[in-house]
Protein backbone atom coordinates (compact mmCIF):
# COMPACT_ATOMS: atom_id res chain seq x y z
CA UNK A 1 0.00 0.00 0.00
CA UNK A 2 1.54 3.04 -0.88
CA UNK A 3 2.71 5.88 1.62
CA UNK A 4 2.27 9.53 0.84
CA UNK A 5 3.89 12.84 2.14
CA UNK A 6 1.08 15.45 2.11
CA UNK A 7 0.52 18.35 3.48
CA UNK A 8 -3.02 18.60 5.05
CA UNK A 9 -5.24 22.07 5.63
CA UNK A 10 -7.12 21.40 9.03
CA UNK A 11 -10.79 21.99 8.22
CA UNK A 12 -11.81 21.52 11.92
CA UNK A 13 -10.66 21.64 15.66
CA UNK A 14 -12.08 21.23 18.77
CA UNK A 15 -11.24 20.07 22.32
CA UNK A 16 -12.89 17.17 23.34
CA UNK A 17 -13.38 15.47 27.00
CA UNK A 18 -10.30 15.78 28.94
CA UNK A 19 -7.42 16.88 27.44
CA UNK A 20 -8.03 15.57 24.01
CA UNK A 21 -8.36 17.40 20.70
CA UNK A 22 -10.48 16.40 17.61
CA UNK A 23 -9.01 17.77 14.23
CA UNK A 24 -10.11 17.33 11.15
CA UNK A 25 -8.11 17.73 7.87
CA UNK A 26 -8.05 17.78 3.64
CA UNK A 27 -4.96 17.70 1.64
CA UNK A 28 -4.01 20.93 0.26
CA UNK A 29 -3.81 19.12 -2.87
CA UNK A 30 -4.83 15.62 -4.79
CA UNK A 31 -6.28 12.97 -2.74
CA UNK A 32 -5.86 11.07 0.69
CA UNK A 33 -4.53 8.11 -0.01
CA UNK A 34 -6.40 4.57 0.69
CA UNK A 35 -6.62 3.70 4.25
CA UNK A 36 -7.48 1.24 6.45
CA UNK A 37 -8.49 0.97 9.88
CA UNK A 38 -5.98 0.37 12.79
CA UNK A 39 -3.53 2.26 10.22
CA UNK A 40 -1.62 5.80 11.79
CA UNK A 41 -0.06 8.80 10.73
CA UNK A 42 3.18 10.79 11.50
CA UNK A 43 2.53 14.34 11.74
CA UNK A 44 5.01 17.26 11.64
CA UNK A 45 5.48 19.32 14.65
CA UNK A 46 6.78 22.29 13.95
CA UNK A 47 7.11 23.46 18.24
CA UNK A 48 10.15 24.52 20.01
CA UNK A 49 13.11 21.77 20.82
CA UNK A 50 10.80 19.12 18.97
CA UNK A 51 12.60 17.29 16.68
CA UNK A 52 10.55 14.50 15.59
CA UNK A 53 6.66 13.42 14.32
CA UNK A 54 3.91 12.46 15.99
CA UNK A 55 2.37 8.69 15.47
CA UNK A 56 -1.39 9.36 15.66
CA UNK A 57 -4.12 6.95 15.11
CA UNK A 58 -6.12 7.59 12.35
CA UNK A 59 -9.88 8.24 13.26
CA UNK A 60 -11.86 8.12 10.56
CA UNK A 61 -11.96 8.73 6.82
CA UNK A 62 -14.66 10.22 5.10
CA UNK A 63 -14.13 11.41 1.33
CA UNK A 64 -11.38 13.35 1.13
CA UNK A 65 -11.02 14.32 5.06
CA UNK A 66 -9.11 12.57 7.61
CA UNK A 67 -9.67 13.38 11.36
CA UNK A 68 -7.45 12.04 14.31
CA UNK A 69 -8.00 12.55 18.18
CA UNK A 70 -4.80 14.00 19.90
CA UNK A 71 -3.95 13.67 23.60
CA UNK A 72 -2.29 16.36 24.70
CA UNK A 73 0.76 15.02 26.74
CA UNK A 74 3.66 16.70 25.92
CA UNK A 75 5.30 19.91 23.88
CA UNK A 76 4.34 17.85 20.33
CA UNK A 77 1.00 17.07 21.06
CA UNK A 78 0.20 20.50 22.58
CA UNK A 79 1.64 21.99 19.29
CA UNK A 80 -0.57 19.68 17.20
CA UNK A 81 -3.37 20.02 20.01
CA UNK A 82 -2.99 24.34 19.01
CA UNK A 83 -3.84 23.97 15.50
CA UNK A 84 -6.81 26.27 14.49
CA UNK A 85 -8.70 25.90 10.94
CA UNK A 86 -6.95 26.98 8.02
CA UNK A 87 -3.46 25.50 9.21
CA UNK A 88 -1.52 22.98 7.34
CA UNK A 89 0.28 20.10 9.06
CA UNK A 90 2.65 18.38 7.30
CA UNK A 91 1.76 14.62 7.11
CA UNK A 92 3.16 10.85 6.17
CA UNK A 93 0.23 8.36 5.77
CA UNK A 94 -1.32 5.88 5.93
CA UNK A 95 1.14 3.76 7.69
CA UNK A 96 1.30 0.45 9.59
CA UNK A 97 -1.00 -3.23 9.68
CA UNK A 98 -4.70 -2.06 10.49
CA UNK A 99 -7.18 -4.59 11.66
CA UNK A 100 -8.63 -7.49 9.64
CA UNK A 101 -11.81 -8.40 9.35
CA UNK A 102 -14.19 -10.52 7.34
CA UNK A 103 -11.21 -13.07 6.68
CA UNK A 104 -9.38 -10.82 4.31
CA UNK A 105 -5.72 -11.87 3.30
CA UNK A 106 -3.24 -9.63 4.25
CA UNK A 107 -0.52 -9.04 1.80
CA UNK A 108 2.59 -11.05 1.50
CA UNK A 109 5.94 -9.89 3.78
CA UNK A 110 8.09 -7.67 2.32
CA UNK A 111 6.50 -6.23 -0.72
CA UNK A 112 8.01 -2.76 -1.57
CA UNK A 113 5.74 0.13 -1.08
CA UNK A 114 7.42 3.29 -2.42
CA UNK A 115 6.45 6.61 -0.60
CA UNK A 116 5.48 9.59 -2.85
CA UNK A 117 5.00 12.94 -2.45
CA UNK A 118 7.28 15.91 -2.26
CA UNK A 119 10.88 14.26 -0.87
CA UNK A 120 9.68 10.49 -2.47
CA UNK A 121 13.27 10.66 -4.26
CA UNK A 122 15.24 10.35 -0.96
CA UNK A 123 13.58 7.58 0.61
CA UNK A 124 10.94 4.85 0.23
CA UNK A 125 9.02 2.41 3.11
CA UNK A 126 9.29 -1.59 3.53
CA UNK A 127 5.44 -2.79 4.76
CA UNK A 128 5.86 -5.97 6.59
CA UNK A 129 3.13 -8.30 6.07
CA UNK A 130 1.84 -11.49 7.92
CA UNK A 131 0.73 -14.27 5.64
CA UNK A 132 -2.17 -16.25 6.75
CA UNK A 133 -1.42 -18.81 9.19
CA UNK A 134 -2.56 -22.37 8.44
CA UNK A 135 -5.13 -22.29 11.20
CA UNK A 136 -6.48 -18.82 9.18
CA UNK A 137 -6.98 -20.16 5.86
CA UNK A 138 -8.75 -22.96 8.13
CA UNK A 139 -11.47 -20.46 9.59
CA UNK A 140 -12.18 -18.48 6.31
CA UNK A 141 -14.11 -21.97 5.59
CA UNK A 142 -15.52 -22.61 8.67
CA UNK A 143 -19.55 -21.39 9.69
CA UNK A 144 -18.76 -21.21 13.39
CA UNK A 145 -15.45 -19.32 12.62
CA UNK A 146 -16.63 -16.54 9.88
CA UNK A 147 -16.94 -13.28 11.65
CA UNK A 148 -20.40 -12.96 10.36
CA UNK A 149 -21.37 -15.67 12.94
CA UNK A 150 -19.84 -13.36 15.85
CA UNK A 151 -20.61 -10.40 17.21
CA UNK A 152 -17.74 -7.69 16.75
CA UNK A 153 -17.24 -6.19 19.83
CA UNK A 154 -15.00 -2.64 19.69
CA UNK A 155 -13.54 -2.26 23.08
CA UNK A 156 -11.50 1.09 24.21
CA UNK A 157 -9.85 2.78 26.75
CA UNK A 158 -9.65 6.52 27.11
CA UNK A 159 -7.83 8.07 23.84
CA UNK A 160 -7.57 4.66 22.11
CA UNK A 161 -11.07 4.54 21.02
CA UNK A 162 -9.79 6.75 18.11
CA UNK A 163 -9.06 3.83 15.57
CA UNK A 164 -12.12 2.05 16.79
CA UNK A 165 -14.64 4.42 14.83
CA UNK A 166 -13.05 4.01 10.96
CA UNK A 167 -13.36 0.31 11.90
CA UNK A 168 -16.82 0.17 13.47
CA UNK A 169 -17.78 2.38 9.97
CA UNK A 170 -16.34 -0.19 7.72
CA UNK A 171 -17.42 -3.15 9.74
CA UNK A 172 -21.00 -1.61 8.93
CA UNK A 173 -20.61 -1.19 5.40
CA UNK A 174 -19.97 -4.66 5.16
CA UNK A 175 -23.28 -5.64 6.53
CA UNK A 176 -21.63 -6.41 9.91
CA UNK A 177 -23.28 -4.46 12.99
CA UNK A 178 -20.49 -3.47 15.64
CA UNK A 179 -21.23 -3.04 19.23
CA UNK A 180 -18.47 -0.14 21.06
CA UNK A 181 -17.54 -0.67 24.75
CA UNK A 182 -15.94 2.31 25.86
CA UNK A 183 -14.09 2.95 28.57
CA UNK A 184 -12.30 5.84 31.05
CA UNK A 185 -11.84 6.89 34.61
CA UNK A 186 -14.59 9.24 34.35
CA UNK A 187 -17.42 10.30 32.05
CA UNK A 188 -15.66 13.82 31.37
CA UNK A 189 -12.63 11.45 29.87
CA UNK A 190 -15.09 9.60 27.48
CA UNK A 191 -14.75 10.74 23.74
CA UNK A 192 -17.36 11.68 20.81
CA UNK A 193 -19.68 9.30 22.29
CA UNK A 194 -22.68 10.48 19.79
CA UNK A 195 -20.13 9.84 17.00
CA UNK A 196 -20.50 6.37 17.94
CA UNK A 197 -23.83 6.14 18.71
CA UNK A 198 -24.04 7.05 15.08
CA UNK A 199 -22.76 3.63 14.11
CA UNK A 200 -23.46 0.92 16.39
CA UNK A 201 -24.64 0.36 20.21
CA UNK A 202 -22.43 2.06 22.65
CA UNK A 203 -21.95 0.26 25.83
CA UNK A 204 -19.68 2.58 28.69
CA UNK A 205 -17.60 2.06 31.99
CA UNK A 206 -16.65 4.60 33.83
CA UNK A 207 -14.09 3.84 37.37
CA UNK A 208 -15.79 6.26 39.38
CA UNK A 209 -19.27 4.97 38.29
CA UNK A 210 -20.11 9.08 37.07
CA UNK A 211 -21.23 6.46 33.29
CA UNK A 212 -22.66 3.53 32.47
CA UNK A 213 -21.53 0.71 34.01
CA UNK A 214 -19.37 1.13 37.54
CA UNK A 215 -15.76 -0.44 36.77
CA UNK A 216 -13.38 -1.58 34.48
CA UNK A 217 -14.03 -2.20 30.25
CA UNK A 218 -13.79 -6.47 31.35
CA UNK A 219 -16.34 -5.88 34.00
CA UNK A 220 -19.20 -4.92 31.95
CA UNK A 221 -21.61 -7.18 32.17
CA UNK A 222 -22.09 -7.62 28.07
CA UNK A 223 -18.89 -9.57 28.26
CA UNK A 224 -20.22 -12.28 30.47
CA UNK A 225 -24.21 -12.51 29.78
CA UNK A 226 -23.17 -12.99 25.57
CA UNK A 227 -24.85 -15.68 24.09
CA UNK A 228 -23.21 -16.10 21.19
CA UNK A 229 -19.22 -15.61 20.64
CA UNK A 230 -17.48 -12.46 20.35
CA UNK A 231 -15.17 -11.28 18.22
CA UNK A 232 -12.98 -8.40 20.06
CA UNK A 233 -10.88 -5.78 18.71
CA UNK A 234 -9.47 -3.39 21.12
CA UNK A 235 -7.10 -0.34 21.80
CA UNK A 236 -6.32 1.60 24.59
CA UNK A 237 -3.90 1.28 27.43
CA UNK A 238 -1.50 -1.43 27.78
CA UNK A 239 -2.92 -3.16 31.52
CA UNK A 240 -6.27 -3.06 29.98
CA UNK A 241 -5.52 -4.73 26.62
CA UNK A 242 -4.20 -7.44 28.52
CA UNK A 243 -6.67 -7.74 30.62
CA UNK A 244 -8.88 -8.03 27.37
CA UNK A 245 -6.44 -10.59 25.81
CA UNK A 246 -6.38 -12.68 29.38
CA UNK A 247 -10.70 -12.79 29.06
CA UNK A 248 -10.80 -13.60 25.00
CA UNK A 249 -8.18 -16.42 25.61
CA UNK A 250 -10.54 -17.90 28.40
CA UNK A 251 -13.40 -17.61 26.49
CA UNK A 252 -11.92 -18.42 23.16
CA UNK A 253 -12.82 -15.66 21.60
CA UNK A 254 -10.62 -14.07 18.76
CA UNK A 255 -9.22 -11.04 19.50
CA UNK A 256 -6.86 -8.16 17.40
CA UNK A 257 -4.98 -5.19 19.89
CA UNK A 258 -3.37 -1.73 18.91
CA UNK A 259 -0.79 -1.26 20.50
CA UNK A 260 0.45 1.74 21.40
CA UNK A 261 4.48 1.63 21.96
CA UNK A 262 6.30 4.67 21.63
CA UNK A 263 7.28 5.26 18.02
CA UNK A 264 9.81 7.98 16.45
CA UNK A 265 10.10 7.27 12.95
CA UNK A 266 7.17 4.94 12.04
CA UNK A 267 8.92 3.09 9.13
CA UNK A 268 11.05 0.95 11.13
CA UNK A 269 14.26 2.51 11.20
CA UNK A 270 15.06 3.90 14.46
CA UNK A 271 14.09 0.59 16.89
CA UNK A 272 12.33 2.07 19.24
CA UNK A 273 9.09 0.59 19.18
CA UNK A 274 10.25 -2.89 19.24
CA UNK A 275 7.41 -5.47 20.89
CA UNK A 276 9.03 -9.41 22.24
CA UNK A 277 6.73 -11.36 19.74
CA UNK A 278 5.57 -15.29 19.27
CA UNK A 279 8.10 -14.64 15.98
CA UNK A 280 10.94 -12.69 17.66
CA UNK A 281 11.03 -9.10 17.93
CA UNK A 282 8.65 -7.04 15.94
CA UNK A 283 8.48 -3.67 14.85
CA UNK A 284 5.09 -2.20 16.06
CA UNK A 285 5.17 0.61 13.40
CA UNK A 286 5.51 -1.68 10.59
CA UNK A 287 4.38 -5.17 11.58
CA UNK A 288 1.59 -3.41 13.68
CA UNK A 289 0.20 -1.27 15.38
CA UNK A 290 -2.00 -4.08 15.29
CA UNK A 291 -1.78 -7.71 16.27
CA UNK A 292 -3.85 -11.22 16.71
CA UNK A 293 -3.31 -11.96 20.52
CA UNK A 294 -1.93 -15.19 19.40
CA UNK A 295 1.37 -13.61 18.23
CA UNK A 296 2.16 -11.88 21.73
CA UNK A 297 3.88 -12.97 24.55
CA UNK A 298 1.12 -11.95 27.07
Amino acid sequence: MKKEILDLRVTHSESVGTGCVFLKAVPVEGSLPECQPGQFAQLMVDGPGVFLRRPISIHDVEGNEISFLVQVVGEGTRWLGSLKVGDIVNTVLPLGRGFCFGGEKREERGERNELSGEGAGVSSIHDSYSTLRQEDIISLFSPLSSLYNKRPILIGGGVGVAPLLFLGKRLKAKGIQPTFLLGARTKEQLLRLDAFREVGEVLVTTEDGSMGERGFVTQHSSLFSSLSPLHIYTCGPSPMMKAVARLAREKGWPCEVSLENRMACGVGACLCCVEDTTTGNRCVCTDGPVFNINDLKW
